[in-house]
C-alpha cells in the first residue's frame, strides 16, 4: 500500500479526509509573545498558509477551506483591517501562478462584495484564471459568518416560496445546503482550530454537523506540516459513526 510519511507518521492515502477546514487562530498572540505588532503575526501566518496548501496538494486532499477573515473581523482596528486586506491582496496575486501551475482552483465563500474593490479585482482575476482547475479546491472564507450565510439562505428560500417558485414542502436539508456558499461541495470531514480555543467562532455551523474536530494549542504562525500530518493521523484513527452504532451482540440493544 502506498503511504505518505513524516517523522515515522504513516498515513493511509485511502482514508484521508476529502475536505479539511482550518480556523487559523493565534496570529495576534504569536506577535504579542514576540513583542511585535499584530500585523507581523498576520504576515507570518500568511507564510503558513502556503505550506499547508502545498501539503494538502502533495497528500491528495481534495478540498481545503481556510477561515481567513470573519464578518466580525471588520470590527477590528482600522489599521489592522487595512493590513489584513493588503496581505490578502498580496497573497492572491503572488500565488496566482502557483495555483494555476498545480491545478488548484481558488474559490471564495463569504461576502465578496464587502472586500475593498482592489482586492475584489485580484480575487476575481485569480478565480477566473483557475476556474477550470480540478486537482484541488482552495476555499478562502472572507467576510464569512455562518449565521449570516444561513440567514441569507433562508431569505432566498422564503422569496422563492413567496413567488411560488417553491412550496414549503420542498424545503429539505439538501435544499438549504444548496443555498449556502458551499453548495455543491462536501461538508468538511475534519475541522482544525489552532491556538487552543474551544469554539467554532461562527464557522461552517451547518456544514460541521458531523465533522471531526481537532483543537491544537499551537498558534497559527508556528503550525507546521509535521503537526498537520499528525492531526491527519489522529483523524484516521477515529471511528466515524455519524450517529449510528453497529451492534456486535444481541445485548447491545
Amino acid at each position: 500500500m502506498k503511504s505518505n510519511s513524516t517523522q515515522n507518521v504513516i498515513l493511509n492515502p485511502e482514508t484521508l479526509p476529502p475536505h479539511v477546514a482550518i480556523i487559523m487562530d493565534g496570529n495576534g498572540r504569536w506577535a504579542k509573545k514576540k513583542m511585535m505588532n499584530r500585523i507581523k503575526g498576520h504576515k507570518q501566518g500568511s507564510q503558513i498558509v502556503r505550506s499547508i496548501v502545498t501539503a494538502c496538494r502533495e497528500l491528495g486532499i481534495d478540498t481545503l477551506t481556510l477561515y481567513a477573515f470573519s464578518t466580525e473581523n471588520w470590527a477590528r482596528p482600522e489599521l489592522e483591517v487595512k493590513a489584513l486586506m493588503m496581505l490578502l491582496k498580496k497573497f492572491i496575486v503572488s500565488e496566482r501562478e502557483e495555483l494555476s501551475k498545480h491545478n488548484i482552483r481558488l474559490n471564495i465563500i463569504g461576502q465578496k462584495y464587502k472586500l475593498p474593490l482592489d482586492v475584489q479585482k485580484e480575487v476575481e482575476a485569480t478565480m477566473e484564471l483557475t476556474k477550470d482547475n480540478n486537482k484541488m479546491l482552495l476555499n478562502l472564507a472572507l467576510s464569512y459568518g455562518s449565521r449570516e450565510e444561513i440567514t441569507t439562505a433562508v431569505k432566498q428560500i422564503a422569496e422563492k416560496i413567496e413567488s411560488k417558485d417553491l412550496d414549503s414542502n420542498d424545503v429539505t436539508q439538501d435544499l438549504i445546503s444548496d443555498h449556502l456558499y458551499t453548495k455543491a461541495m462536501p461538508d468538511p470531514d475534519l475541522i482544525i482550530r489552532t491556538g487552543g480555543e474551544y469554539r467554532l467562532s461562527n464557522f461552517l455551523l451547518w456544514q460541521a454537523a458531523y465533522s471531526e474536530i481537532y483543537i491544537c494549542d499551537t498558534l497559527w504562525p508556528d503550525f507546521t506540516k509535521n503537526e498537520f500530518i499528525k492531526i491527519l493521523k489522529n483523524y484516521q484513527e477515529r471511528d466515524r459513526r455519524f450517529g449510528k452504532v453497529a451492534c456486535s451482540t444481541s445485548n447491545d440493544g
